[in-house]
C-alpha cells in the first residue's frame, strides 16, 4: 500500500499556536462571565429598589393604624410663665444693742418661736446698777423739787402780806423752774436706762422659724460688732417675687388698678410639681431696662409651710379665661412652615375611615391642650403615625371606634 504525503492544507498547527488560540478562547470567556455577573448585579438592584419603592408606596397609600383625639369645647386659661423667689415679708436678724456676756440661749435650732417668746440673755447686773443709780437720784431731786415748792408757798403767803420783797419771791420761782428740769432729766435718765436693762432680754420681734443657733453662753457681744445672735424667718404667710415681661403689664395692671383678684401658682424647680396657690399681691413701680420685666410679689398662705425661703420656684400668673372654645391635644397640631393642620377623620365605621387635611389656627396652649379655629367640637383629629399619613389616607383606628357625630362624618 503506498503512504500519500501529507499536503499543506492537511497539516496541523504548530503546538504554540494551539496555545495562543486556547489563551484568547479563555479570556473571552472570562471577559464574558464578568459582564455576566456585573449585569446580575444591576439586575439585582434594580429589583431590590423597585422593591422598597413599592413598599414605601403601600406604606404611604395604604391603610394606617392610628390612635385619635376629639375635639372638645371647654375654657382654658391665659397664663404668663415666670421664675421666682420665695420671700419672706419678715426676716429678723437680731443684733445685741448692748454690751455684755451671753448667759442663756433659749431656742432650739429650726424652732417655731411666738412674737415675744424669750431668745437670748444677756448679764443684766450692770445695767441693773445703773437703773438704780437713776433712780435714787431721781427721788433725791424730787425731794429738793418739793422742798422748792413749799418755800415758794410760803413766800407767796408772805408777799400777799407784804413781808418779803418781789424779787425773793421771783427768785424762788426760778429755783423751782430748775427743781423741776432736773427732775425732767432724771425721769428721762432712769428711762434710758430702763431701756438699756431690756436690751438684756432678747425676744423675737416676730412670729417664724428661727435658724442655725450663732452664740453660745459666754459670749460677749459689743453693741457696735454687728454680730447677729438670731435669724427669725416667718413663714406665713409666704411672697414669691417673680418678673413680668413689659409687654404683659397691659393685661396685668388693669386687674390691679380694679382690685381684681389674679391667680398665681407655684410649682417646683422641674415645674411639673404643684406646690402653692396664692394670689398676686402689687407689681413694682418701674421697669428694669437691663431686663425689660418688672417685678411682681404674690402672696401665699403657705399653711403646709411648702415654700420655703429663698426657694427657686416657677410661677403662672393668670390673666384670663377662654370660654367655650374648641380644644384639642397639642399633639395632634402639625406643622409645615408657619401653616399648621390636623387630620380630620371621616368615615361611617372603623373599617372604612378617611385622614383629610384640615388647616387649623392655634391659640392659647395650657400644658397639653391648645386652643384652635378651623375645627368644630366633636371632630375626631389623628393623635399618631403621623410619619406615614398623607391626605386622604385610609386608616384604621386601634384604640377604639370614633364617636358618633355628625361633625365626624361631614365632608372636610
Amino acid at each position: 500500500m503506498t503512504s500519500q504525503p501529507i499536503g499543506p492544507d492537511h497539516q496541523l498547527p504548530p503546538p504554540s499556536a494551539r496555545r495562543r488560540r486556547g489563551v484568547q478562547i479563555l479570556v473571552w470567556v472570562a471577559i464574558l462571565l464578568i459582564f455576566g455577573a456585573g449585569f446580575l448585579l444591576v439586575l439585582n438592584q434594580h429589583e431590590s429598589a423597585s422593591k422598597a419603592a413599592a413598599t414605601s408606596r403601600r406604606g404611604a397609600g395604604g391603610t394606617v393604624t392610628l390612635n385619635v383625639a376629639t375635639a372638645s369645647k371647654g375654657d382654658i386659661g391665659v397664663y404668663l410663665d415666670a421664675i421666682g423667689t420665695a420671700t419672706p415679708v419678715y426676716t429678723a436678724s437680731i443684733t445685741s444693742q448692748v454690751n455684755g456676756v451671753i448667759t442663756a440661749v433659749h431656742y432650739r435650732e429650726g424652732q417655731i418661736v411666738n412674737k415675744g417668746d424669750p431668745l437670748i440673755e444677756i448679764d443684766p447686773r450692770p445695767y441693773e446698777a445703773t437703773l438704780e443709780q437713776a433712780q435714787g437720784t431721781l427721788e433725791r431731786d424730787q425731794g429738793v423739787l418739793a422742798e422748792a415748792r413749799m418755800d415758794l408757798q410760803r413766800y407767796r403767803d408772805a408777799w400777799a402780806k407784804n413781808a418779803i420783797p418781789k424779787q425773793t419771791l421771783e427768785d424762788q420761782e426760778k429755783v423751782v423752774s430748775q427743781d423741776e428740769g432736773t427732775v425732767k432729766l432724771d425721769v428721762g435718765n432712769v428711762h434710758y436706762d430702763e431701756v438699756q436693762l431690756g436690751f438684756c432680754h432678747i425676744t423675737s420681734p416676730i412670729t417664724g422659724r428661727v435658724g442655725l443657733r450663732l452664740v453660745d453662753p459666754g459670749n460677749v457681744v459689743q453693741s457696735s460688732g454687728g454680730t447677729t445672735l438670731a435669724v427669725v424667718t416667718q413663714l406665713q404667710p409666704m411672697t414669691v417675687i417673680f418678673t413680668i415681661a413689659e409687654d404683659s403689664i397691659g393685661e396685668v395692671a388693669p386687674h390691679l388698678r380694679n382690685r381684681g383678684h389674679l391667680a398665681v401658682t407655684a410649682f417646683d424647680r422641674g415645674g411639673k410639681k404643684q406646690i402653692a396657690e396664692g394670689s398676686l399681691l402689687t407689681i413694682d413701680n418701674q421697669i428694669d431696662t437691663t431686663t425689660g420685666t418688672v417685678k411682681g410679689r404674690a402672696t401665699f398662705a403657705n399653711k403646709g409651710n411648702a415654700l420655703f425661703p429663698n426657694q427657686f420656684v416657677n410661677t403662672r400668673l393668670l390673666v384670663d379665661t377662654l370660654h367655650n372654645i374648641t380644644l384639642i391635644p397639642t399633639s395632634a397640631i402639625q406643622h409645615n412652615g408657619t401653616a399648621s393642620f390636623v387630620y380630620i377623620i371621616q368615615g361611617k365605621d372603623n373599617k372604612n375611615l378617611w385622614a383629610h387635611m384640615r388647616s387649623v389656627n392655634p391659640g392659647v396652649t395650657d400644658g397639653d391642650t391648645t386652643q384652635v379655629t378651623g375645627i368644630n367640637p366633636g371632630d375626631v383629629v389623628a393623635n399618631s403615625s403621623f410619619d406615614k399619613l398623607q391626605d386622604n389616607s385610609q386608616v384604621v383606628i386601634s384604640t377604639k371606634l370614633i364617636p358618633s357625630s355628625s361633625n365626624g362624618s361631614s365632608a372636610p
